[in-house]
């Protein structure tokens, strides 16, 4: 790893590395810790609400714009980073946007009224919304298809921690001291991983040794206007669509519409997540063993059934929602991890940064979209339960089965290039 060489387009088909070395396996340990500070600081806000909106004077209308704030102006950043996004190191490009993150998240720590709290994350947005697409173009750079999988199971884990870890430890500092110690805590984390990645990690540039549009303008084009990308980043809009529709609002129908009392959230989200951060992992190796495409099919058959399941249910114990959660959790995480191990094949290595950010701003626009349709399409009763709830359901599912038959062709383009039936 001393020496930065040129991946092939697709696998090395002559000697295929079994394992991570001493210096991946670290790597993998860094970017995931790296994704864990980026989420944890995009979800904690939503369990902040209930403290945020009275300590500021807020309405539940101004609390909402701050938490959208971010997913858009993480939207724009990424289009608008996306042509310079192959012209520089990986290391370097990744330690800009953490340090622009880690201010942002300062910003927020240090703010006293309402304005300050929606300029920090915009802010945060502007910087965190790049740093995903910049961690998979480092792990298409650096590992082989055929180790990806299991790669990007361990990423994932960083969303299932951020329930297990973040969640909990974030509202204790909030009950215990006050919200802003929440954005303090990981400014400090962020800086420490800022530190390790500026020290440990090696520099990340042989994409630089490729031949190169100067204008990042036209680079933008070039790959936005790319055939073969279409497909993928369609695939990516509608699965990112899918998955933001659902989840706003599942603490709300957990307690209105299962029966369960508030107090159990948390076990609902602790058990969710410890049982994801096993089977994160697992589904990556899965998806290298027996491949990314049959994976993929079992994680949206699943989420299909335990979709329909979720969004029918009426009062049921505490068990019971625990068991559902936890499969969907299963379904949708098979789902997400071979996708992403298979986007990672189809864009040219001159082209992987930018590739890589315009599907994170297609991730963050879509997902707020998903959003806001979903609120127009439930409403709430007067006991608070949520109506139409299962439309969701129903769009859920016909937007996973679009992209089972989509991910097929995106399957086969990657194989053929490969030179394989499956990959």
């Amino acid at each position: 790893m001393t020496e930065p060489t040129l991946a092939a387009p697709i696998d090395d088909q002559g000697k295929r590395q079994r394992g991570f070395s001493r210096y991946q396996a670290l790597l993998i340990a860094l970017l995931t810790f790296t994704q864990f500070t980026i989420i944890l600081d995009f979800i904690i806000m939503s369990p902040l609400g209930a403290i945020l909106m009275p300590s500021l004077g807020i309405t539940a209308g101004q609390f909402g714009i701050a938490v959208s704030a971010y997913a858009f102006s993480a939207g724009l950043s990424g289009i608008l980073a996306a042509g310079f996004a192959d012209r520089f190191d990986r290391k370097r490009l990744l330690l800009f946007f953490y340090v622009g993150f880690t201010l942002g998240t300062a910003l927020c720590a240090a703010a006293q009224t309402y304005h300050v709290l929606l300029l920090g994350r915009i802010v945060t947005g502007l910087f965190g919304g790049v740093i995903g697409a910049v961690v998979l173009a480092i792990v298409t750079d650096l590992f082989p298809l055929h180790l990806r999988g299991r790669v990007m199971g361990f990423l994932q884990t960083a969303f299932a921690a951020s329930q297990v870890l973040g969640i909990p430890a974030g509202l204790f500092l909030a009950n215990h001291w006050n919200w802003h110690v929440c954005f303090a805590a990981i400014v400090v984390v962020s800086i420490a991983a800022i530190a390790i990645i500026a020290l440990v990690m090696e520099p990340v540039d042989a994409h630089l040794k490729l031949k190169q549009d100067k204008n990042p303008f036209h680079h933008l084009i070039a790959t936005i206007g790319q055939p073969r990308y279409t497909l993928a980043f369609a695939v990516t809009t509608l699965l990112a669509t899918g998955g933001y529709m659902l989840m706003p609002f599942s603490s709300a129908f957990t307690v209105h519409n299962l029966g369960i009392d508030i107090t159990h959230l948390p076990t609902i989200y602790l058990v969710s997540g410890l049982f994801s951060i096993v089977t994160g992992p697992l589904v990556g190796r899965a998806s290298d063993a027996f491949g990314k495409y049959p994976t993929f099919v079992f994680g949206c058959a699943m989420t299909v059934v335990m979709v329909l399941i979720y969004t029918h249910l009426g009062h049921v114990s505490l068990a019971t929602a625990i068991l559902v959660n936890v499969l969907m959790f299963v379904g949708i995480f098979s789902r997400m991890i071979p996708s992403q191990a298979l986007m990672s094949a189809i864009p040219d290595a001159s082209q992987r940064g930018s590739f890589s950010a315009v599907s994170a701003s297609l991730q963050q626009l879509s997902g707020g979209l998903g959003s806001v349709l979903a609120g127009a399409i439930i409403a709430q009763a007067p006991d608070g339960s949520l109506i139409h709830f299962d439309r969701i359901g129903y769009v859920v599912v016909a937007t996973t089965i679009v992209t089972l038959v989509m991910m097929y062709f995106v399957q086969k383009a990657v194989a053929e290039r490969a030179g394989k039936q499956v990959v």
